[in-house]
């Protein structure tokens, strides 16, 4: 059954109020000492506007990396862009793991992912999750956690902040990174880690839970655009106990989409899949990187059929 979405405006942006009252100066014993304050309110509103600005345009800012996308480069195992593999060894605060890394900066510096595996696996059941953006123009960091068997949702969100915040400060690839687009995504207790991560760092441009599993439904905390990727036959996490309560509760995510999969099940996200692969790399393109070349392949929402058993998102109208 269809939900309705609540309408949102598309795009990341930054909303700004800026209000500068300037009282009339007054001469002060033959002085000029109310002119003299009022410039300096004057100009230190003018900082402040500046200011604004910045942050307006930054945020309007598109890192269009690649070529113009088509249905059939989206779908694709592969994109343009050529990658190194860098093997990272366990970290005081995550299980190490694998870089993808994009070699050519002649576009300018990439946003990055940090994904997590699900219970009892380790990051070789997501390696495609890191070819498929790395090779599209994203830094992807595939990791293992500290102990698979243990770690629950919570601290599987402690570790990809730990691994994004390895990404950024100290690994051999953090030169390539703007440390202020990056993202978060996992499988199963994976994806209720991504969740958690989204919550406990609101600045994050993106989140990927994928067949995610989490005892904690309510998410309205979360303030980062999301989709939520579930499996109509996917009997470890239900939808109905899982995908579609954490969606249904992101009511203040900027943006929100959940994608149902017809036919598949919880494992599904551990092999490539054209599905999961391309509506990723639209979600990460456009809001990582706010590239609208991608808007087309999410809005308006796609219809159910083939692959896809339902989808719901904040696009007007669906």
């Amino acid at each position: 059954m269809r939900h309705p979405a609540q309408r949102r405006a598309r795009g990341p942006r930054t909303r700004t109020s800026l209000a500068a009252v300037l009282t009339g100066a007054a001469l002060v014993g033959g002085t000029l000492t109310g002119v003299a304050a009022a410039s300096s309110t004057a100009a230190t509103a003018a900082r402040t506007a500046q200011a604004a600005q910045a942050v307006q345009t930054a945020a309007e800012t598109e890192y269009r990396r690649g070529p113009d996308p088509t249905p059939t480069s989206v779908q694709a195992p592969d994109g343009p862009f050529t990658y190194e593999r860098i093997t990272v060894p366990a970290q005081a605060g995550f299980g190490g793991g694998t870089i993808y890394a994009p070699t050519n900066l002649s576009q300018g510096t990439f946003g990055a992912v940090a994904i997590s595996p699900g219970y009892s696996a380790n990051q070789s059941s997501i390696a495609w999750y890191g070819r498929k953006p790395a090779s599209n123009g994203f830094v992807v960091f595939t990791i293992n956690v500290l102990d698979t068997y243990n770690d629950q949702p919570p601290a599987r969100g402690r570790q990809l902040l730990a691994a994004l915040d390895y990404l950024t400060g100290s690994s051999a690839v953090r030169g390539r990174i703007d440390a202020g687009r990056l993202a978060v995504a996992g499988h199963s207790m994976g994806g209720g880690g991504a969740l958690n991560a989204a919550y406990n760092r609101p600045g994050l441009r993106a989140a990927v839970p994928l067949t995610p599993w989490h005892l904690f439904k309510n998410w309205s905390g979360v303030r980062v655009p999301t989709l939520i990727v579930g499996a109509d036959g996917d009997t470890a996490a239900p939808v109905e106990e899982h995908a579609e309560p954490f969606y249904q509760s992101l009511t203040a995510a900027p943006e929100r989409a959940y994608l149902e999969l017809k036919g598949a099940g919880h494992l599904a996200p551990t092999r490539y899949n054209a599905t999961i692969g391309s509506y990723t790399l639209a979600w990460l393109k456009r809001y990582v990187d706010n590239d609208t070349r991608y808007e087309r392949f999410l809005c308006p929402a796609p219809r159910p059929g083939g692959a896809i058993a339902e989808y719901r998102s904040s696009c007007p109208g669906s």
